[in-house]
């Protein structure tokens, strides 16, 4: 079996990384404004931005998720909106704890040679 999501959205605030499949998905409906049940993934971070814990509903159930790496943090969001959609390029650099909001798939307009 393998996690295949719609789309991955980053919950920018921090929660309690000890919350469970419930929790988590009554604040995607109440703080995000989404139905947790849509296919997407929603992603969660401790204030520390240490840990992730994903929870995505697939039809059949749920998956929950946490990964943790193994020094520094992951590069979140800091902008006011309450989630952050990625892409899934964007999405495979945060887990691996890269600075994904600085990476730019295509070069500058204005460079010729």
């Amino acid at each position: 079996m393998q996690l295949q999501a719609n789309s991955v959205w980053l919950a920018t605030q921090p929660v309690d990384i000890r919350a469970g499949i419930d929790r988590l998905s009554l604040y995607v409906q109440q703080a995000l404004g989404k139905a947790p049940c849509d296919g997407t993934a929603y992603v969660f971070s401790n204030r520390r931005q240490t840990r992730l814990k994903v929870v995505c509903w697939d039809g059949n159930g749920v998956w929950m998720c946490v990964r943790r790496l193994h020094r520094g943090q992951f590069v979140w969001p800091q902008a006011g909106d309450t989630a952050w959609e990625l892409t899934g390029e964007q999405w495979q650099w945060l887990v691996a704890g890269v600075d994904w909001q600085r990476l730019s798939a295509s070069p500058p307009a204005a460079w010729k040679l």
